[in-house]
């Protein structure tokens, strides 16, 4: 059995898979706002689920950040309190056992290239387009790790050939100014409706106006699809993906996979583009999956 744990801002959730994917059980606890706290409701929700499959599994983890090699320590966590932290010694050693961790989007990659809408796909660039923008690469089934635990992280480069209403580069959490994110996060949806209109509305609601036919709704959605097929373009330009998965709350905008892939050939160096442009399989269930499959099979 494989247990995977997906550690988010506000809740944490925990499924058991059998070998052959299917899930055996599932509980989600809040997320504690301190360290210690944290590592102990892993713990718990990990022995719960050994509880109720009266099994025990193997763990993974997916964090919102990345782990440092040399020292084991988290970084880049939006989570901050695990900054620093040597999260996979402290949950190893309240388990008795060893633990996999990886990044969330990582693991949002691997579940939808091992089961899920890029199954048998030979390279998937999986993409989170929700509070942040993030990614992760899978090759021929296993994560693709580099170095420095930051690939897939399109994100936090700069959003490519510019129009003139983006010059002026706007600033980014990380520190620098001009990220991906700031455009086509959520927050960075809602940030660019309410320059352009002055109305202040979050992207799930512009996104259902522009559903029903509202012009300044629609006029953002297609600078949505502009910018993340512009984006894009640059990720397939470097890895020639076969496949690009769509993942998180921006993800579910109704033909957005649809309206990217159209948008994608006039940026793309290639007469013409075969990568598939996909929404997600798994849903929110996708981190939790593929912290999982961080694990090979016995």
């Amino acid at each position: 059995m494989r247990l995977g744990v997906d550690l988010g801002g506000t809740k944490i959730e925990g499924m058991a898979l059998a070998p052959d994917g299917s899930m055996l059980a599932r509980h989600r606890v809040p997320t504690p706002r301190d360290y210690g706290g944290t590592v102990e409701a892993i713990a718990a929700l990990v022995r719960a689920l050994e509880s109720a499959t009266r099994r025990e599994g193997t763990v993974g983890v997916g964090i919102p950040g990345a782990v440092v090699p040399e020292t084991g320590r988290v970084k880049n966590a939006n989570s901050t309190w695990l900054i620093g932290q040597p999260l996979g010694d402290d949950l190893a050693a309240a388990l008795g056992r060893p633990v996999r961790l990886a990044n969330d989007a990582d693991c949002f990659a691997l579940s939808e290239a091992t089961d899920g809408a890029a199954a048998g796909a030979a390279t998937v660039f999986g993409v989170i387009l929700g509070t942040g923008v993030g990614g992760g690469v899978v090759v021929h089934g296993r994560l693709l790790a580099g170095p420095n635990q930051i690939a897939g992280e399109w994100g936090h480069n700069p959003l490519p050939w510019p129009a003139e209403a983006e010059l002026a580069p706007l600033p980014c959490y990380c520190g620098r100014a001009g990220c991906v994110e700031t455009w086509i996060s959520g927050p960075g949806v809602a940030a660019d409706h309410a320059r352009v209109t002055g109305e202040t509305l979050d992207t799930p609601t512009i996104m259902a106006r522009a559903a029903a036919g509202d012009r300044a709704a629609l006029a953002t959605r297609a600078r949505l699809v502009d910018r993340a097929a512009r984006s894009l373009a640059t990720v397939i330009n470097v890895l020639d993906p076969h496949v690009i998965v769509l993942g998180g709350g921006v993800s579910n905008v109704a033909g957005l996979p649809e309206a990217i892939a159209a948008a994608l050939p006039p940026w793309v160096f290639s007469p013409g583009v075969r990568t598939r442009v996909v929404r997600h399989r798994h849903g929110d269930s996708s981190g939790v999956r593929g912290a999982a499959w961080l694990w090979p099979a016995p």
